[in-house]
């Protein structure tokens, strides 16, 4: 998305403006600013909760918790064209599992793996890995095939 020609702005500007709307229950152009991570994450962008919070410093409206479409589309139209928050690599996932899996099985604890997801990095919250695991363990085996869900992880940059 790294071109800047006028058509494909247009076109950048239209979809960050369909995410947005959902998100604006009250149709006047604004989202309260707990919905600002979700836009970002549905437009493909894969930003750090740092990135989230510097680019939410950037665009609330004086701490009020709501964000003005006007202020949200010039940010993110700049976001998207210089591919700012790209989506990690499969490869890259696929090797962290793979640092996890210690006896490399090609499976996960759902123990191990809860374990690692809210005490490392920017840690998951306990309702966010039930989520999680119900989803993605085996249901006979109780473990979790990561080579089988990374492609769930991953999002096509294209879309």
């Amino acid at each position: 998305m790294a071109e800047g020609k006028p058509e494909n702005i247009s076109a950048v500007r239209k979809k960050i403006t369909a995410e947005f709307q959902l998100f604006d229950y009250e149709n006047n152009n604004t989202v309260d600013v707990r919905e600002i991570g979700t836009i970002i994450y549905s437009l493909g962008c894969f930003p750090t909760q740092a990135d989230i919070r510097e680019f939410i410093a950037e665009v609330e409206e004086d701490n009020s918790e709501i964000v003005h479409l006007e202020k949200f589309l010039p940010a993110m139209t700049k976001v998207l064209l210089e591919n700012k928050f790209p989506p990690i690599p499969r490869t890259k996932i696929l090797q962290a599992f793979k640092v996890l899996d210690r006896d490399q099985n090609g499976y996960l604890q759902p123990e191990e793996l809860t374990k690692y997801m809210m005490e490392k990095g920017e840690p998951f919250t306990q309702g966010e890995m039930d989520e999680m695991l119900k989803t993605h363990t085996h249901r006979q085996e109780n473990v979790i095939y990561y080579p089988k869900i990374i492609d769930k992880l991953i999002v096509d940059p294209g879309m």
